[in-house]
C-alpha cells in the first residue's frame, strides 16, 4: 500500500513539473537577442524564446548588439520563465523575469527588439516601442529600422543584409 502512495506522489510531481506554468532556471548560453538556453535545478536544459518580440538574427546588422543587451540582462543569472507554449522547434515561448523585471518588455524599451504584432499579448508594448523609436534607440531608431520588419524579411526569402542599414549603438 505504501508503494502505491509513493508512486502516486511521484506521478503527481512529474505531471506538475511537466505542465507547470513557471520555470526557474540558470541562463547558460544565448543564441541571439531573443533566444537562450537555461538549466533547471536538476540540470534539465530548456531552450527559451522571448514571447511577443523579435530581434535581429546574429548574422544581421545589430544582431550582435541585441544579443549583448540580452546577455547583460540575464546571462549567468537565475531567471523566472512564465511558460506560454512550445513552438514547432520544441522551444519554450514565454516571458522572462529577472529580479522582477520583465525582460521581454525591457528589450523593447531599450530599442533592442520589435513587437511581434501577430503574437503580442501585451497592450503596453506598443507604447514602449514608440518611446524607443522616438528616443532613437537601437534597432527601433527610425533612421536605423530595416525597410521591412524581420518577420517579413524572413518570409521574403531574401536574406541579404543589403536591406538593412548599419546600426549605430
Amino acid at each position: 500500500m505504501v508503494w502505491r502512495k509513493w508512486i502516486a506522489a511521484l506521478i503527481i510531481t512529474f505531471v506538475h513539473s511537466v505542465f507547470a506554468s513557471e520555470l526557474n532556471c540558470w541562463v547558460v548560453t544565448l543564441s541571439d537577442g531573443d533566444t537562450f538556453t537555461c538549466l533547471d535545478v536538476i540540470k534539465k536544459q530548456y531552450r527559451i524564446r522571448l514571447a511577443n518580440i523579435d530581434t535581429s538574427e546574429k548574422n544581421q546588422p545589430y544582431g550582435t548588439k541585441d544579443k549583448q543587451i540580452l546577455s547583460s540582462l540575464i546571462f549567468n543569472k537565475l531567471v523566472l520563465i512564465e511558460m506560454h507554449v512550445f513552438d514547432r522547434y520544441g522551444q519554450v515561448i514565454g516571458i522572462t523575469y529577472i529580479d522582477g523585471i520583465n525582460v521581454n518588455r525591457e528589450m523593447v524599451a531599450r530599442g533592442a527588439a520589435w513587437i511581434y504584432p501577430q503574437y503580442n499579448r501585451f497592450q503596453s508594448l506598443p507604447t514602449l516601442e514608440n518611446k524607443a523609436k522616438s528616443a532613437g534607440l537601437g534597432i527601433l531608431a527610425s533612421d536605423q529600422a530595416p525597410v521591412i520588419p524581420l518577420w517579413e524579411w524572413w518570409k521574403s526569402g531574401n536574406h541579404s543584409s543589403s536591406e538593412f542599414s548599419e546600426r549605430k549603438t
